[in-house]
């Protein structure tokens, strides 16, 4: 008899360390039967549950993505004398719109001084509405004749997606 429990000891740690491989799952925490309450006035009551269950729920939620501008964009131009260009660029947004015309651009700035003189001298023109996903109706407007300084000028204009009210 003691030779028969030695060998099945000695076959179940045998086979416990070649298993060894195969993760254990863990134990559910046991749940409570009984619930002790403190009444405010020092009573202690203690409740037993009837039952205990499991509860299933299914969630659904939509997601919106909003609109936004993926696209850098960036405006070189040479001006000579007096000469007036019109430069067209494109925006193009992370997807098209759901509904059109409720959307527009709106930039930080759309009347500029380039070459800080105190003289308007570049303009920007934009699509009023958005209806696609690439916005090519834009065009920056430079006036030769208002800029006074030579030289290479830089301005940052920020572009947002807005709703149109």
């Amino acid at each position: 008899m003691k030779f028969l429990i030695l060998f099945c000891l000695m076959t179940t740690i045998i086979l416990g360390k070649s298993r060894s491989s195969v993760p254990m799952l863990p134990l559910l925490p046991g749940i409570p039967i009984e619930k002790v309450e403190e009444t405010e006035d020092g009573m202690v009551t203690t409740r037993r549950l009837l039952s205990t269950g499991s509860l299933e729920t299914r969630l659904e939620a939509d997601v919106v993505v909003p609109l936004e501008i993926i696209s850098d964009i960036e405006v070189k131009a040479l001006i000579v004398d007096d000469e007036n260009l019109e430069v067209p660029f494109e925006v193009e947004l992370n997807k098209k719109p759901e509904r059109a015309g409720i959307y527009r651009l709106n930039f930080s700035k759309t009347a500029l001084d380039i070459d800080d003189d105190g003289v308007i001298d570049t303009e920007i023109f934009a699509s009023q509405n958005i209806d696609s996903k690439i916005i090519k109706d834009n065009y920056v407007k430079i006036t030769g004749k208002n800029i006074s300084k030579e030289g290479t000028h830089r301005k940052r204009v920020y572009i947002t997606v807005e709703v149109d009210n």
